[in-house]
């Protein structure tokens, strides 16, 4: 789950199966009691339906909040956190190796970590583009990027774009967050 709207359709789908939960946020639904076999396989058939899929092993679970905590860094509100190292970051959320971090995600997604978080300050990039109210410096500033240059290069380096070029084109080619 990667958006508030995910939250929402999970906590329906929930809902509607009368699977009592506790809480529900992005990648993790905490559930009041164990719901039966039944109940978990009509609820997992239905969220594939819908593009999610139920993670019951512990390496995918780890994996899973390995992108949320990415998610969160870059799509939230929080500039500051920009700043921070990955690896610290990561480390100190899921108070585990970083180099285990690292091997296991490389293993599962067949990318790395640090990859994943570039394509994802890429996809905000091109939505603050997209928007047109903040300047390419102030973008850089806000997404943590040490100048200009360094953002530009690396977009061009993803998009094939520069960001000027991106800004001017009729549609945007912006990825759901899921699929990056």
């Amino acid at each position: 789950m990667v958006c508030d709207r995910c939250i929402m359709v999970v906590r329906q789908e929930l809902d509607k199966l009368d699977i009592p939960y506790k809480q529900v946020q992005l990648g993790l639904a905490e559930l009041a009691s164990k719901p039966s076999a039944d109940q978990l396989a009509e609820f997992s058939t239905n969220i594939q339906q819908l593009g999610f899929e139920l993670l019951d092993d512990k390496k995918s679970r780890i994996v899973e909040k390995i992108k949320t905590a990415i998610v969160e860094l870059i799509h939230g509100n929080n500039a500051d956190g920009l700043n921070i190292k990955l690896s610290v970051l990561l480390e100190e959320k899921l108070q585990l190796d970083y180099h285990y971090l690292s091997t296991l995600f490389s293993s599962v997604e067949g990318v790395t970590i640090e990859r994943y978080a570039i394509l994802q300050r890429i996809e905000k990039v091109k939505e603050l583009l997209v928007y047109n109210e903040m300047s390419l410096s102030d973008i850089a500033f806000e997404m943590g990027y040490s100048s200009v240059q360094h953002l530009s290069l690396q977009f061009k380096k993803i998009t094939g774009l520069t960001p000027s070029q991106f800004r001017q084109m009729k549609q945007h080619n912006r990825k759901p967050l899921d699929k990056v």
